[in-house]
């Protein structure tokens, strides 16, 4: 269930460097939707670093922050993907992944080191990101008769919906997005037309 009609996410990639006793930590973060563009994240950075000793990371997904994980990629458990989760936690990010590349330098840094290393590259990497407010949209379906076009036309118009796609020959369709703060008149509006049917078919 969404309680809020927006969340913070992030513009696009960002890199930065974080050095602590000869180990050297690459830090990135990136926009992301899904498992694929996930993959795809991880996979790009492995072939830009293959020789390093860890690609260890962390993710959130989904307008409601339901979807996360970390991951120690052969660091001591909860050294570094929990610290890294948590400073996306921290900054209230989700659809992100910050993924911290290790160049071990010759000098262990111990459980106590090694997470204050990778809490710490994780937010300053996502200090340097552009983080903006995405509001939450709803995207729906609604067909109508002819007679009734003035109307939905009107509706659509008054919850500022943004036109994706129509249709006026046999079947009138129209398929929209809506911000989800929106919504709720929206449904109403369209309830009272018995005209009309509409259909919920995503929330972006």
């Amino acid at each position: 269930m969404l309680f809020s009609d927006s969340y913070l996410t992030i513009k696009a990639p960002v890199e930065i460097l974080f050095k602590e006793r000869g180990s050297k930590f690459l830090a990135f973060t990136f926009p992301v939707t899904n498992d694929a563009e996930i993959k795809e994240c991880l996979l790009q950075l492995k072939k830009l670093h293959p020789n390093a000793n860890h690609h260890c990371y962390a993710w959130r997904l989904g307008a409601d922050k339901s979807a996360f994980r970390a991951n120690d990629d052969g660091e001591p458990s909860n050294t570094a993907g929990k610290p890294i989760l948590g400073q996306i936690q921290a900054a209230d990010l989700t659809n992100v992944l910050a993924v911290v590349v290790r160049y071990f330098g010759g000098t262990l840094l111990g459980v106590g080191g090694l997470i204050n290393a990778y809490k710490t590259a994780a937010a300053e990497v996502i200090a340097a990101s552009e983080i903006y407010e995405r509001f939450i949209l709803f995207e729906y379906k609604i067909d109508f008769n002819e007679e009734s076009i003035n109307l939905v036309m009107r509706i659509l118009k008054e919850t500022g919906a943004k036109i994706l796609a129509h249709t006026y020959e046999e079947n009138n369709s129209i398929i929209f997005q809506i911000k989800k703060q929106n919504s709720d008149k929206l449904e109403k509006d369209f309830t009272e037309l018995y005209t009309s049917k509409l259909t919920y078919l995503k929330t972006l």
